[in-house]
């Protein structure tokens, strides 16, 4: 995990606030800019914590548990997989 201590943060944000994305695998909460805070579900679990706005320097840190995030795409080859079989 990335030390953070320096970091500047606009605001600590639940996940369960944020929305997520299941086409692009993102997490994503307002900015006051007008735009949005963004972070991939890859980075939270790789353990960074830090959603960043694309059109500002605001960084908001997330609070979330590992176990909760939504599990890695890995359905379509146990799918391919049981057709094989039943072929």
């Amino acid at each position: 995990m990335a030390d953070t201590s320096a970091l500047s943060i606009y605001d600590e944000i639940e996940i369960e606030d944020m929305t997520f994305d299941t086409t692009l695998q993102i997490y994503h909460y307002p900015c006051p800019c007008g735009d949005r805070f963004e972070i991939a579900v890859a980075d939270l679990r790789d353990g960074e914590e830090i959603a960043v706005c694309a059109s500002c320097s605001l960084m908001i840190r997330v609070i979330f548990d590992a176990d909760d995030l939504p599990k890695e795409e890995g359905g379509e080859l146990s799918v391919s997989a049981s057709v094989a079989i039943q072929a």
